[in-house]
């Protein structure tokens, strides 16, 4: 392909690489600008790039990545979904960001035929039912909100043949959701310095996992605290060092426990917070009709003066009815999938949570203990 959509516009890729002065007087906004210098940039031969992380596990900082490292990333990202040379892509999420970033690497390493639209909680509202694309990425919030407040551009996803969601957790109420989407859905696992995803786990159909396979190449291994490592022509050839704890299996795949400093000590027992919010998501699913499945919510160390560390339950939104917690524990203990200090002894409440740029709630900034 040698030409590319921005919201509607088309531009070639000889324009795009003679840069701003050769698309005559347009009106760009700094999203736009931004993403069309990308392109310029990478069209013309760049051999590094300075990418921010997203900050969700830290305050954000710049990397500086090869250009051999990104185009690798894409190559291996269409093999491992079938992709050729043609195929449509939706590029819909920020391209400041190394997963937004990535989409267009794929277009130009890939020969897709890229549409970019503004990111926006759905970005599918905009466009007719008859829209056709083969591939996109997505954040887990926007395809919550394609299938939850437009049902009728579903039929645009299912006639997609891959389907990507990164950047956060998938919640049950979603994947009960993405179950009845047609075309392949895939949870990626990754991060700026891997330059987006090393690993996919299947989210519908027969081949659904709780199990993320590596991409080819990619070697995987623990260190001392089950922490996973990472080494392949992504990281340099270099062993990159998680802070994600994993079970890793024989064969390579791994199931994603949760971060090592979100590990929370309650009376000597070690609780994984992010275990605790999956049982905790598969309670609010069905709770009284789905009455709390669209609550935001994350499990924080609370300080106890018995057990030096209690599970505290973060919600977003209106407080509880004390009757109403007591029954939230009481139920979690009849499903049987948290062991007693793992249930949430006391929760808390914050009428909107801060998030971090690229949409992930701040467990930081949303709780001090």
């Amino acid at each position: 392909m040698s030409t590319l959509s921005l919201n509607n516009r088309i531009f070639s890729f000889s324009q795009l690489a003679s840069g701003f002065a050769a698309l005559g007087p347009l009106s760009l906004s700094a999203y736009e600008r931004g993403t069309l210098e990308f392109c310029r940039r990478w069209l013309t031969g760049q051999q590094q790039f300075v990418l921010p992380t997203s900050g969700s596990t830290g305050q954000p900082k710049a990397i500086v990545i090869d250009r051999a490292q990104l185009a690798a990333s894409a190559r291996l990202t269409g093999k491992a979904l079938g992709l050729m040379a043609g195929d449509r892509a939706l590029v819909c999420i920020s391209t400041e960001y190394v997963a937004g970033l990535m989409m267009l690497v794929r277009g130009f390493e890939l020969d897709l035929a890229l549409t970019i639209v503004t990111p926006a909680s759905n970005p599918l509202a905009a466009l007719p039912a008859d829209a056709c694309f083969d591939f996109t990425a997505m954040a887990p919030f926007q395809l919550q909100e394609i299938l939850t407040a437009t049902p009728e551009k579903k039929v645009i996803l299912d006639r997609m043949r891959a389907i990507i969601v990164g950047g956060a957790s998938v919640s049950e109420a979603l994947l009960a959701q993405i179950g009845a989407v047609e075309a392949p859905v895939f949870h990626t696992y990754g991060m700026t310095e891997t330059v987006s995803h090393i690993a996919l786990r299947r989210l519908n159909g027969p081949q659904a996992s709780d199990y993320f396979w590596p991409l080819e190449g990619v070697a995987l291994g623990l260190d001392p605290r089950g922490c996973l490592t990472v080494t392949s022509v992504l990281t340099r050839r270099q062993t990159l060092v998680t802070n994600d704890r994993v079970e890793l299996r024989p064969d390579g795949a791994f199931r994603w426990l949760g971060r090592a400093d979100n590990v929370i000590n309650s009376g000597g027992v070690k609780v994984q917070a992010e275990q605790v919010e999956a049982a905790v998501g598969k309670l609010f699913q069905d709770y009284r009709n789905g009455l709390l499945a669209r609550r935001r919510f994350f499990v924080a160390p609370q300080e106890d003066p018995a057990l030096g560390q209690a599970v505290a339950l973060v919600m977003e939104g209106n407080p509880l009815a004390p009757a109403l917690q007591t029954d939230i524990r009481r139920r979690l203990r009849q499903q049987g999938l948290l062991k007693k200090y793992e249930i949430p002894r006391c929760f808390q409440f914050k009428s909107k949570f801060v998030e971090t740029p690229t949409g992930k709630i701040d467990r930081g900034a949303n709780w001090c203990g």
